[in-house]
C-alpha cells in the first residue's frame, strides 16, 4: 500500500462535473494497493499512522501535531497508478498493482479503519475519472509505504 498524503488548507474531488467529497484544513491522501497487499492488521496500523502523522503546526511552528489534534479532516482518494512501475519504455505498468475487485475492498476497509479513529473523513470514488482540487499547505507531501 502507497499513501501520499498532503496536508491541506481544502480539498475537492468532482466526477462528472458533480461534487463527491470535500474537506476544509486536514489531510488530503492518495491511496494505492499492490497486488500482495492484505487485509488485516497492517491496514489498520496504516490508518492508525495516517492519523497519528505529526505534520501540523505547534505554537511554535514545528511539525508536532496530528490530524487529530487539529481536528482536521481527511480526504481519502484511490489512485492505482501510485502503484505502476516505469523500469520499462515511457508507459507505466501496472502488473504490480491490486486487481479491482480487491484495491476496492481494500480501499473500503481503510476508510472503515480511518472512520472509525477519525470522524471527518471524506472519500472520492472508485474507478472514476476524479477532478481533485486541493490547496497544498506547506507545502506538506508525504510518502508512506506499508
Amino acid at each position: 500500500m502507497r499513501l501520499v498524503i498532503q496536508r491541506v488548507r481544502k480539498a475537492a474531488v468532482r466526477v462528472d462535473g458533480r461534487d463527491v467529497a470535500a474537506i476544509g484544513p486536514g489531510l488530503a491522501v492518495l491511496v494505492g494497493f499492490a497486488a500482495g497487499d492484505l487485509p488485516g492488521p497492517a491496514l489498520e496500523h496504516m490508518a492508525e499512522r495516517l492519523l497519528g502523522l505529526r505534520v501540523f503546526d505547534d505554537d511554535q511552528g514545528r511539525l508536532n501535531r496530528s490530524v487529530r489534534e487539529v481536528a482536521g479532516e481527511v480526504l481519502l482518494i484511490p489512485q492505482v497508478t501510485l502503484t505502476a512501475t516505469l523500469a520499462k519504455g515511457t508507459r507505466p505498468s501496472f502488473d504490480t498493482a491490486a486487481p479491482a475487485a480487491k484495491a476496492r475492498e481494500l480501499f473500503g476497509l481503510l476508510v472503515q479503519h480511518v472512520r472509525a479513529r477519525h470522524g471527518k473523513v471524506a472519500e472520492g470514488v472508485f474507478q472514476a475519472h476524479m477532478v481533485v482540487n486541493l490547496e497544498n499547505e506547506g507545502p506538506v507531501t508525504l510518502v508512506l509505504d506499508g
